[in-house]
């Protein structure tokens, strides 16, 4: 990962709603959550949301799917490792025991 993409997606979730979003998207899984659902677990106007969901699709952190009327959101997983692999690339001096494991789903 790009340092430049890293900042980008660290930025997008730099941000109280933002990383509430991601994080509900997280726990809903690879199913997603259509975005009038996703505006009401967190109480976010639509207007408000559409601008958070723009910037986190923007960042690669988000992706969305249209279901018929709907617009789903799921949290993209694979931008989600490779952000976190950047950030633990040179963890802990070199010396990966030290490093507590990653829990998988």
């Amino acid at each position: 990962m790009k340092i430049s993409l890293a900042v980008e997606a660290l930025a997008a979730l730099a941000q109280e709603s933002r990383l509430s979003v991601f994080r509900v998207l997280v726990q809903a899984g690879k199913g997603g959550l259509a975005a009038g659902v996703l505006g009401e677990r967190l109480a976010i106007p639509p207007a408000t949301l559409s601008f958070h969901l723009k910037t986190l699709t923007h960042a690669k952190l988000i992706k969305s799917r249209s279901e018929g009327r709907f617009v789903i959101y799921s949290a993209n997983y694979a931008e989600m490792d490779k952000l976190i692999a950047y950030l633990t690339e040179h963890c802990c001096a070199g010396d990966t025991a030290q490093c507590a494991p990653l829990k998988k789903c």
